[in-house]
């Protein structure tokens, strides 16, 4: 348990007062280099160079200040984490600050005995994603040959280390219909979770809409399954579920609302309230070469700029789900009606709604075209 913690402020923003609590995790994205080309990638279409990025020094002291802001979850991800040489040292760094951490990766560039020091260097959980439930449309996915048989290993030797394992498995158009088979083979690899999370159209997903968006019929058969399933194997495996949005009623709380529980940082330090927050252009982000993680979170423009209701259109501030959905996704809004302020065009009480639907629908329906992959970046550091 971290011992020194900040608590929740209460500040003026927005024309009211705003309580702002203590963020609960930290999501460090180490590098944007990775070995898969995933046409869903959640970064963004420019990536940061390993030039860029921050130095084992300072993703040490960016652990440590959020260890002393109030953060108990780091999520180690990328890109690829594998591909930062420093890993171990700094899952060491990271378990001394008292933090839980989690790895989350592809398994390319991990082995048996990098999974083995990792365990001893205090990894708590580990978090393995995989791109289908069978070898051809996982590599296809992925757009690595063998990354299939890769991931395979990686799950057996996460195992025999006894680091805690879930399964992420990304459905969209083309492997929805799997789902089914990657639970099954979630669980026959001992995983303790898996989480089914429809693909979010946001950077190379939004390029690849038409591949990607899944048909309202397959959302409606995978809510059936997911349900039956939790029922069937309860206390076997944990099902989590993120639905698709654009067949959904009402928008999800993103990230648990803006600025409310997490923190992104990007390899090169830049501070973000969510994956996709850059594409926000009125917004502009500090790094932590510029200011304190606290700081940053408490009192920057952009962390602060939808937090409280008072920024919220008239539609979503009168409704009584605003305590709910928080006003849905922010980037969403920007994506779909060009104005990050509006009504998130998932709820069905966005003027907007109707033309969500309509589009997709059309794109759902689409034949499939080639991918867009996102760029490989394997260099050394």
């Amino acid at each position: 348990m971290n011992e020194h913690v900040s608590i929740a402020r209460t500040s003026e923003w927005n024309g009211g007062r705003v309580r702002i609590p203590a963020p609960i995790a930290l999501l460090a994205e180490l590098t944007h280099r990775c070995p898969l080309a995933c046409p869903y990638c959640s970064n963004p279409l420019e990536l940061d160079g390993v030039k860029s990025e921050l130095t084992t020094e300072e993703w040490i002291s960016v652990f440590q200040q959020a260890a002393a802001l109030g953060v108990l979850h780091l999520h180690l991800s990328g890109g690829e984490p594998a591909a930062r040489r420093d890993l171990v040292e700094l899952t060491i760094a990271a378990a001394k600050a008292g933090l839980y951490t989690n790895l989350i990766t592809s398994g390319i560039g991990l082995t048996e005995k990098r999974i083995a020091e990792l365990s001893d260097a205090g990894l708590d959980h580990l978090q393995l994603s995989i791109q289908g439930s069978t070898p051809a449309l996982a590599d296809k996915v992925g757009g690595y040959k063998g990354g299939y048989a890769r991931k395979i290993a990686v799950a057996e030797w996460t195992h025999a280390a006894g680091i805690p394992l879930t399964v992420n498995a990304v459905c969209h158009k083309q492997n929805m219909d799997q789902i089914g088979d990657m639970l099954d083979l979630a669980v026959t690899l001992d995983a303790r979770r898996i989480e089914i999370a429809t693909v979010q159209f946001h950077g190379w997903a939004e390029r690849n809409r038409k591949a990607l968006m899944p048909t309202k019929e397959q959302v409606l058969r995978t809510n059936t399954f997911v349900d039956e399933a939790r029922k069937r194997l309860e206390g076997i495996i944990v099902i989590d579920y993120v639905p698709a949005d654009h067949h959904s009623t009402y928008p999800k709380a993103c990230m648990g609302g803006w600025g409310r529980t997490g923190i992104n940082v990007t390899p090169s330090g830049k501070v973000l309230p969510c994956h996709a927050a850059e594409s926000i252009p009125s917004l502009n982000f500090q790094t932590i070469r510029d200011m304190s993680l606290e700081d940053i979170w408490y009192d920057s423009d952009a962390f602060n700029a939808y937090r409280g209701d008072s920024w919220m259109p008239d539609l979503c501030r009168s409704c009584d789900r605003k305590a709910i959905d928080m006003g849905g996704c922010r980037c969403q809004a920007m994506a779909l009606a060009g104005d990050a302020s509006a009504t998130d065009p998932v709820c069905i009480r966005s003027p907007m709604r109707q033309l969500l639907v309509e589009q997709a629908d059309a794109d759902s329906r689409a034949e499939p075209p080639e991918f867009v992959y996102r760029g490989r970046s394997i260099e050394a550091d």
